[in-house]
């Protein structure tokens, strides 16, 4: 049975600031169907690379492909219709519209007709605008935020409008769905909840998806493999049960403190 084709590449991705290189060499493959994990210290290079691989900031050095084409240079709209979508640390809604129309913006790329049918609401653009608003609909459901469709962004509670903006990443139809501490600011319960969504997103839309998180519990709880940065490098990558046991992620990352929670042994350290 042959290997599915990769589809998210980060080959020797370099992001370098004046004399601060931010990421360096940094190597990534997401398979379809795949959750993987991005974690590391504050400054560690995670958003950096997530602006690399979004068009944020074009690449200093090495190439980004996309199901196998290289988008190096590609502004971030044009990354996305070509298959990567992602949420922001800091939620990033139009807050003055409504849930349903956010995820209808997602949806623009798909439109055809064009502004002359707009202007005289033409059999074609009702047709289209019926099309997408279907579409919207659906992807609001899947979030569990049918009930808030009429209702401003903006005045959506905090852990709604979080699902409100995955929401809107999936209505733009990514093959890669990338996550920015999706829990960030988020109580227990709806950290568990998160967790429960994430998993069924992956498996229902068949997506690769990489996540951002400083919530161990959940990253650990979610992702399949983990890579660990810190300052900019690559120190660690692999399943959750390797990686948090490794001497380098625990000195630079998670700390003796995490070990002894946990009850880890750190291969050879020396036993009390």
């Amino acid at each position: 049975m042959s290997t599915p084709a990769a589809v998210l590449e980060a080959r020797n991705v370099t992001m370098q600031f004046g004399g601060l290189k931010a990421l360096a060499d940094f190597n990534l493959t997401l398979l379809p169907g795949e959750l993987v994990g991005l974690i590391g210290p504050n400054g560690a290079g995670k958003t950096t690379a997530f602006n690399a691989i979004t068009g944020v900031y074009p690449p200093s050095a090495g190439d980004v492909l996309v199901a196998g084409e290289r988008v190096n240079g590609r502004r971030p709209h044009e990354i996305c219709i070509a298959g990567v979508a992602r949420t922001f640390q800091n939620i990033r809604l139009f807050k003055e519209l409504t849930a349903l129309d956010n995820v209808k913006v997602a949806c623009h790329h798909g439109r055809k007709a064009g502004f002359a049918g707009a202007f005289f609401l033409t059999p074609s653009f009702v047709a289209d605008e019926e099309r997408i608003t279907a579409r919207a609909d659906e992807y609001l459901e899947v979030m569990g935020l049918s009930h808030r469709r009429a209702a401003l962004a903006k005045n959506l509670p905090y852990g709604e409008q979080r699902r409100l903006e995955i929401a809107r990443a999936l209505a733009s139809g990514p093959k890669v769905l990338c996550l920015d501490e999706p829990a960030a600011g988020m109580n227990a319960s709806e950290k568990v909840a998160l967790m429960e969504l994430i998993h069924r997103i992956r498996d229902q839309f068949r997506l690769a998806i990489l996540v951002i998180e400083h919530d161990m519990r959940l990253v650990m709880g979610v992702s399949e493999r983990l890579v660990v940065l810190d300052h900019g490098v690559t120190i660690s990558q692999g399943a959750p049960e390797k990686v948090r046991k490794d001497p380098k992620v625990i000195e630079a990352y998670l700390g003796d403190s995490y070990l002894e929670e946990k009850k880890i042994a750190v291969p050879g350290a020396p036993t009390p």
